[in-house]
């Protein structure tokens, strides 16, 4: 039973370890134009999925002031862009 929750607990190590151990053994997937295709994937996918993990993450207070500004900040830079024209 220990070993049990010594693998619940360390589970992202362990995936992490398997993880390189399996490029290690077959680096061809993770290569340019691979099957992987990490030339999407990383760049788009992951960089997506980073951003909305994070954003997952914030204080609903703190998303709610940010959500209030932005419009305002918007509309004050497009009139100020106007203006020069």
């Amino acid at each position: 039973m220990r070993l049990l929750e010594r693998i619940r607990k360390e589970w992202f190590m362990i995936g992490i370890v398997l993880a390189i151990a399996g490029a290690k053994l077959e680096p061809s997937i993770g290569v340019n134009g691979g099957p992987l295709k990490p030339e999407i994937t990383v760049s788009y996918i992951a960089v997506a999925t980073i951003f909305f993990n994070s954003g997952l993450s914030l204080n609903t207070e703190f998303a709610d002031s940010r959500l209030h500004a932005s419009p305002c900040v918007f509309c004050s830079d497009f009139n100020q862009g106007s203006w020069w024209k």
